[in-house]
């Protein structure tokens, strides 16, 4: 379990897989501790919306922003992202870090 902590939001807990999938989509390595500066949060926003468009390009169309998935159906990155994102521009607004594991 990720607990993502910021001054600018709530904490943002993610499961371990879905945590480490944007992790690595942003480039960051997955670990107990660790840090994003507001410097690299543009990019980061960006990085994942890419993702997220492939992700949906990939299956043939796409979940409108925070709907929640019909039944028997997988939850999209788009959904798992979406509260991450958030944080990050809210950071990146109040010009203050994202953390982890401290």
């Amino acid at each position: 379990m990720y607990k993502f902590r910021s001054r600018a939001d709530s904490d943002l807990f993610m499961n371990q897989g879905p945590a480490e999938r944007i992790l690595g989509i942003i480039g960051k390595a997955p670990g107990p501790q660790g840090i994003i500066e507001p410097g690299d949060m543009a990019r980061a926003i960006a990085a994942l919306q890419a993702a997220v468009d492939e992700d949906e390009a990939a299956r043939g169309g796409g979940a409108t922003e925070g709907a929640a998935p019909a039944s028997g159906q997988a939850v999209t990155l788009r959904q798992r992202a979406w509260p991450f994102v958030q944080l990050l521009k809210r950071s990146l607004e109040a010009d203050t870090p994202v953390v982890w594991g401290v």
